[in-house]
């Protein structure tokens, strides 16, 4: 077997066999240090005759210093056990039905895991082993999204925790005193029962959010859309619920080109960012809604919306995680995905977000959108 490529071995005497074969379409030979994954190769005798750079940045062991070794000693991998992993699969004098080593995790000296998957070449069936092909992958980004998966159930159970536990106290209760309770307790309890059950409901919403963003299979059902309309509605909302008027300003700059997206999760990305500036920020928060540059290729126009406050801001350092699952500013609440949330909806539409300072100090955040066009026409 031959891999062109520069960290391979000479290969002297090499019959017909050896001949790299032309690739379709006149692609030139595969060069192995191309390769994302590690990838080591020894020959009949064991030696190594292929170390390419991923193999050599994985291991921490110089592809110039592999070639030529025995398998065992370019590469000694142990078991989770501590066994040596050659000597206990032993792939040339093993059973002659092997052909394959199925992907398993594996140590490399001072207890580094990797992913190890091995393929043993046979001229023909229940002949000699006439190469080993290792195939090796960092377990870094695995261990990252397997953390991952663990913080995002740690959160969900203990946001889940303490409005179930409200509505399991508050329900139990008033169903063995019933009685006992005046009608404006039993408001009470019902409408804490209530705003405990919406909580539910969005961290519910949220996860499926998540999924879908992270599957990419977030729909976008657009329709045209009144960005200012929007942002009018939630601003009376606030001022409804007793923020008073003055802490708002909306700034439109007509003419606005025409917007299709998706209405209500735009509305969502709207609610989330007023939300932050209200809870976090302080002074006034400014709305300011502008025609711009489209974050798509070949358009002319988008829709910018910027939303800021005077509040103290969000810490230079912190700026490249405000977008990530679970961040959370010194003072904030909440399950930290809202922000992850925005992203992945606002990129759904072919838009941007970016987070920045206000010019008076407190926190910027600016989404983009492009003109795009109605769903049925996409």
């Amino acid at each position: 077997m031959s891999v062109a490529g520069t960290s391979t071995a000479p290969d002297e005497g090499r019959d017909e066999r050896d001949t790299p074969v032309p690739r379709p379409g006149g692609h030139r030979d595969l060069d192995p240090d191309e390769l994302p994954d590690g990838l080591v190769i020894a020959d009949e005798q064991g030696r190594v005759t292929c170390f390419n750079a991923a193999a050599g940045r994985i291991t921490g062991v110089p592809p110039a210093e592999a070639l030529g070794q025995p398998l065992e000693m370019a590469l000694p991998l142990e078991d989770l056990e501590g066994r040596r992993w050659w000597q206990l699969t032993d792939p040339y004098g093993g059973l002659a039905v092997r052909v394959r080593q199925p992907e398993r995790n594996l140590l490399l000296p001072g207890g580094r895991e990797v992913l190890v998957t091995a393929r043993y070449v046979r001229d023909e069936p229940l002949g000699p082993v006439r190469s080993v092909v290792v195939s090796l992958r960092d377990t870094e980004a695995r261990r990252r999204t397997e953390r991952s998966h663990a913080e995002l159930i740690a959160t969900v159970a203990h946001e889940l925790r303490s409005p179930l536990t409200s509505v399991k106290g508050f329900t139990a209760t008033l169903l063995a005193k019933w009685e006992r309770f005046t009608d404006d307790q039993k408001r009470l309890m019902l409408e804490t029962v209530d705003a405990d059950a919406d909580r539910v409901t969005r961290l519910i919403a949220e996860l499926l959010d998540i999924s879908r963003i992270d599957s990419g299979r977030l729909e976008v059902r657009r329709q045209p859309v009144d960005i200012g309309a929007a942002v009018s509605r939630h601003i009376q909302a606030y001022v409804a619920a007793g923020q008073p008027a003055e802490r708002f300003l909306l700034r439109i700059e007509q003419p606005l080109p025409a917007l299709w997206a998706d209405p209500d999760k735009i509305d969502q990305v709207l609610s989330n960012l007023i939300e932050n500036a209200v809870r976090h920020g302080e002074g006034t928060v400014t709305i300011d809604v502008t025609p711009s540059a489209s974050p798509r290729e070949g358009e002319e126009t988008g829709t910018s919306v910027t939303v800021s406050d005077e509040g103290p801001g969000i810490p230079e350092e912190s700026m490249n995680r405000v977008f990530t699952r679970f961040w959370r500013g010194s003072k904030r609440g909440g399950t930290g995905l809202g922000l992850y949330i925005v992203k992945g909806i606002v990129e759904a539409h072919g838009g941007t977000i970016t987070v920045g300072r206000a010019q008076r100090g407190g926190a910027e955040f600016r989404f983009t959108l492009p003109v795009a066009a109605p769903a049925y026409l996409a």
